[in-house]
C-alpha cells in the first residue's frame, strides 16, 4: 500500500482543522465541505473516504470539476475524531465558508455532535461513513441523509450470513455509540428475519483496548456449555481484534469468529481462516456495474490495490451530492431536501435510494466467504449471496 500512502500523505496531508481546497474559486462556484477525522486510529477510513469522494466527482463531471458550469470546490477539514471539533468546524463550513452542502463525518459519536448544527444553519449534512442507527433514528433531523449503511443494515446481513442453522451467539463491540448500536441492530435483525440464531451474552470494551485476554475468557465462558454451534461476532472499527482472539484458541470449546467486514488490510489476517462467513457492506471484487468498473480499474492503476470499504463510500456520497444539485436544479436547501426524499443514484455498489422517512440510503450487503486460495494479499473473499435491499428490512427509528 506504500504508493497509495505516500499519495495520500502528500495530497491530504496537512494540520488539524485545517482546510484543503481543491478546485478553482469563482463566483460560481459549487462549495462542498468534507468533514473527516484523518487523525487518530480511524485515519485510514477517513482519507479513504476523501479519495473515494475526489474520484466520484471526477467520474461523474468527467474530469472537468464543474456541475451546470459551477466550479465545484471541496474543503476539507480534520476533525480528529472530536465531537466537540467536527460541531465547530461545521459550523465554520457553514458559516464562514458558506458551503452550498456538507458531508461527514467518520465517528458516529463526532458524526451526532454535529447534527444539531445542519437543523440550526438549515443547511443539507449528508452523513458518511459513519454508522450509527441513531444518526438517523432519535437524533436525526430533517437536514440529514446518509450513503452510509447503518447499525440495523449490518445487523440484518450478519443475521441473514449467520442464519443458516441455530447459532448461540456471543458479541465484542465497542463501547460506544457504533458499538452499542451494531449489537442492538443485530438482536433486532434475528428477530426481524425469525432467526433461529439468538445473542446470548454482549461485551463491550474500550475503543483503545489492546489486550483482549480477559474479554475473550467471558466470551468464552459465556459459549463453551452451550448447546450447537457457538459463534463469536466482532464489531469493531479500527484495528481489529480477530487474531487476538483466535490466539487464546476459541476451537478448544468449538466455538467460531465471525468478524464481519472491514478495510482490505484489516481483513488481510482472515486468510488464516478460510471458509470463514460474514457480512460486508462492499468489496471491490463483488458489484458489476460501470461506476465500480471505473473506479477498480483507475484505482488499482493509480494506486497499485483495489478500492476499499470507504472509497466506495466516498464515491456514493459524491454521486448521491451531483444527483440531488441536479435533481433540484441547484443548491438551496428545501429544493435539495425535496430533490433528495426518494432520489435513487448510481454508486459502486449499483443503486441506492433515499428512504422518505428518515433519509438512508436503503442499500444491497454481501455474504462473504473468505477464500482458500487468493492469489494476492487483497485477493480475500468469495461472494455467497447478495442481500438485496428489498430483504433488508432497516426499522425507521426517527421520530419524524
Amino acid at each position: 500500500m506504500g504508493a497509495y500512502s505516500r499519495f495520500l500523505r502528500v495530497v491530504m496531508g496537512g494540520a488539524a482543522a485545517v482546510a484543503l481546497s481543491w478546485g478553482v474559486a469563482s463566483a460560481q462556484e459549487l462549495k462542498i465541505a468534507l468533514i473527516a477525522g484523518k487523525t487518530g486510529p480511524l485515519e485510514a477510513y477517513a482519507k479513504q473516504t476523501e479519495a473515494g469522494f475526489m474520484m466520484g466527482l471526477e467520474y461523474l463531471t468527467k474530469g472537468s470539476m464543474e456541475l451546470n458550469g459551477r466550479k465545484i470546490r471541496v474543503i476539507v477539514k480534520d476533525d480528529q475524531l472530536k465531537p466537540d471539533l467536527a460541531k465547530s468546524l461545521l459550523e465554520q463550513a457553514y458559516g464562514d465558508d458558506k458551503v452550498d452542502i456538507a458531508v461527514g463525518t467518520t465517528s458516529s459519536a463526532a458524526a451526532l455532535a454535529a447534527l444539531s448544527v445542519a437543523e440550526e444553519y438549515k443547511k443539507v449534512l449528508l452523513v458518511e461513513p459513519a454508522v450509527a442507527d441513531s444518526i438517523t433514528g432519535d437524533k436525526w433531523n430533517r437536514y440529514i441523509f446518509r450513503t452510509g449503511r447503518n447499525s440495523s443494515q449490518d445487523g440484518v446481513a450478519a443475521a441473514v450470513a449467520l442464519s443458516k442453522e441455530p447459532m448461540q451467539i456471543a458479541t465484542l463491540a465497542q463501547d460506544y455509540a457504533f458499538g452499542r448500536d451494531g449489537v442492538k441492530a443485530m438482536k433486532d435483525a434475528l428477530e426481524a428475519v425469525k432467526s433461529p440464531s439468538k445473542v446470548v451474552f454482549e461485551e463491550y470494551a474500550p475503543q483503545n483496548t489492546t489486550d483482549f485476554t480477559a474479554s475473550a475468557q467471558r466470551l468464552f465462558d459465556a459459549l463453551k456449555d452451550k448447546p450447537g454451534r457457538k459463534v463469536i461476532v466482532i464489531i469493531w472499527a479500527g484495528p481489529h481484534p480477530l487474531t487476538k482472539i483466535a490466539d487464546l484458541k476459541p476451537e478448544r470449546f468449538n466455538i467460531e469468529i465471525a468478524p464481519g467486514g472491514n478495510i482490505l488490510p484489516a481483513m488481510v489476517p482472515y486468510k488464516a481462516y478460510p471458509g470463514m462467513e460474514g457480512a460486508i457492506y462492499y468489496y471491490w471484487g463483488f458489484p458489476k456495474n460501470p461506476m465500480n468498473d471505473w473506479l477498480v480499474a483507475e484505482h488499482q492503476k493509480r494506486f497499485n490495490m483495489p478500492p476499499d470499504f470507504f472509497t466506495a463510500g466516498g464515491m456514493a456520497a459524491a454521486s448521491a451530492v451531483l444527483a440531488a444539485i441536479t435533481k433540484a436544479g441547484g443548491s438551496d436547501t428545501e429544493k435539495l431536501i425535496a430533490a433528495m426524499e426518494g432520489l435513487e443514484f448510481d454508486t459502486p455498489k449499483g443503486k441506492m435510494t433515499f428512504r422518505k422517512e428518515d433519509h438512508q440510503a436503503m442499500q444491497a450487503m454481501y455474504h462473504f466467504r473468505v477464500k482458500k486460495d487468493g492469489k494476492d494479499q487483497y485477493d480475500l473473499l468469495d461472494l455467497v449471496n447478495e442481500i438485496p435491499a428489498s430483504a433488508i428490512p432497516v426499522p425507521i427509528r426517527n421520530k419524524r
